[in-house]
């Protein structure tokens, strides 16, 4: 686990944003029940493709976006680690990759962005990537 001080300005960047930090397994499990809609799962963390590509594109994709996900949250890789597994298990059959984006709708995982798309992707593409996926199921 990191110190709390060192992800706080992390954790803002998506918050400030419309995202919702989610720090249990409880809370990840009643925004990912099966009449939840659509939910946009931002797994953060402190790497550099987070934050220079993952938090840039969720932001600018759900901001440039007219249909975008009902429900905006997120958890921290390295931090509240039941929360994140539970994630995770909703993200199956997919490793466990941080960052990562999952895009669920009533519970089913309808779309995932994993790590090796963000690292070594431009950030237009991402931001793209996410457009289209919003398009699609939102």
């Amino acid at each position: 686990m990191y110190p709390e001080y060192m992800v706080a300005p992390i954790r803002e960047d998506l918050t400030s944003a419309g995202f919702e930090q989610l720090m249990t397994a409880e809370e990840v499990e009643q925004v990912l029940g099966t009449d939840s809609g659509t939910v946009l799962v931002a797994v953060n963390s402190v790497c550099g493709c987070a934050a220079a590509k993952a938090r840039p594109a969720l932001k600018m994709a759900v901001a440039a976006s007219d249909k975008r996900p009902a429900k905006l949250v997120t958890v921290f890789a390295g931090m509240e680690q039941d929360a994140v597994a539970k994630a995770r298990e909703h993200m199956l059959p997919y490793p466990p990759s941080s960052p990562s984006i999952a895009l669920f709708k009533n519970g089913e995982l309808v779309h995932m962005i994993e790590r090796y798309h963000i690292e070594g992707n431009e950030l237009h593409r991402i931001v793209d990537n996410l457009k289209g996926a919003f398009e699609a199921y939102c």
